[in-house]
């Protein structure tokens, strides 16, 4: 009987995995299916390592245009996390035919903060990843200018950290 009960556990946590993430799963790419978000986008998390394995099988069903890349922080001493939006562009004029999905990278805000850039893939990403970096000090492996964007080149931390403590004063130096 409790053999029975497990079965059925697995079977409800099959039944709730998304059509995009059991796919990846179908073609060897490990990833965790997380809730949809409120207006029902499958939202995916995958490992640091196998993020251009994940973004590349996307592209292959037809996910053709990286819409948005960024990161956001869960809290103090919680995960860091880098976010991709993909969605597919057949035809501009049939909206309804747009298919999207997210993935995730969730990272230790402890460990390593370093993933593949996805440049190679999504030339978009470029100034994106950038941003990110920036802002959370998540790294890009393989960007090709992996330099602050917003911030001065010397600036100390990561601003959008929720546990970021603001200098009391930034020096300015002569622009000339």
């Amino acid at each position: 009987m409790e053999k029975d009960g497990l079965a059925k556990s697995s079977d409800t946590a099959i039944e709730k995995e998304g059509f995009i993430s059991q796919s990846l799963s179908k073609d060897g790419i490990p990833n965790q299916s997380l809730p949809d978000d409120h207006i029902g986008i499958e939202n995916i998390s995958v490992e640091p390592r196998k993020l251009c394995d994940a973004v590349s099988k996307l592209r292959n069903y037809g996910f053709n245009y990286l819409q948005c890349q960024g990161g956001y922080d869960e809290g103090p001493g919680k995960n860091l996390v880098s976010f991709y939006h993909f969605i597919t562009v057949d035809d501009l004029n049939k909206i309804e035919k747009v298919k999207e999905v997210r993935l995730k990278v969730f990272l230790k805000r402890d460990s390593d903060l370093s993933i593949p850039s996805l440049y190679k893939i999504f030339k978009g990403s470029d100034w994106q990843e950038r941003e990110t970096y920036d802002m959370y000090g998540i790294n890009f492996i393989d960007h090709p200018n992996p330099k602050r964007l917003l911030m001065p080149e010397d600036w100390k931390g990561w601003p959008l950290r929720k546990d970021y403590i603001q200098p009391d004063f930034y020096e300015l130096q002569d622009a000339y």
